[in-house]
């Protein structure tokens, strides 16, 4: 049994009623999955099998969290989503599931982890050309340099210019943003260049 001493120290600092959440979740994880190893993930603590994470706990002010790392496939429509994990705020050791599911859960989730690859994300349709400003396509026009350098842009950075542009909601605000922007393309700069590093 592997114990971390950054776990005892967080269940250490929580509300006294998370505690025996906490503890109890800690002893049947160690009981089932004997050579689970505790960490510390997203400052929470976190049972792992082969670096593999199994589920993650926390506390916060009035709940605690249980946080199975591939309970979407363990519970499918049964995980709550008010909460993070898939039990919603878990108040009292009373709403946690019995110890028989408990343990199901926690060898299911552990053979996961070690056997199982993990299911593909789906992809995202990308999102379509960002649009040109009419306004700001006349700027372009009359400064090559500028659209130059805004044609070198990666679709984001595009986007960043195209958008802070066409959200002008007054006339004038949107001059003085074209004007901007052509100074700053004119020097190669993005839209961001202030938090860049």
């Amino acid at each position: 049994m592997s114990r971390d001493p950054r776990v005892d120290a967080y269940i250490g600092k929580v509300q006294p009623f998370a505690r025996p959440i906490l503890e109890k979740l800690r002893e049947r994880v160690h009981a089932v999955v004997p050579d689970a190893e505790e960490t510390i993930k997203w400052s929470m603590p976190a049972y792992t099998v082969g670096r593999k994470i199994v589920l993650i706990t926390a506390a916060f002010k009035a709940h605690t969290a249980l946080n199975f790392w591939r309970g979407q496939e363990l519970r499918g429509d049964a995980a709550n989503a008010d909460a993070m994990g898939q039990f919603g705020k878990i108040r009292s050791v009373d709403e946690l599931p019995s110890d028989d599911e408990l343990d199901r859960l926690i060898r299911e989730a552990a053979e996961l982890a070690t056997s199982a690859p993990a299911p593909r994300k789906t992809k995202h349709e990308p999102k379509p050309a960002p649009e040109l400003h009419p306004e700001f396509a006349a700027a372009l026009a009359k400064a090559p340099q500028a659209k130059a350098v805004l044609d070198g842009f990666p679709p984001s950075a595009q986007r960043d210019y195209f958008e802070w542009i066409a959200e002008a909601r007054q006339d004038a605000t949107r001059q003085k943003r074209i004007a901007t922007a052509l100074e700053w393309l004119s020097q190669g700069k993005r839209r961001h260049w202030k938090y860049e590093k």
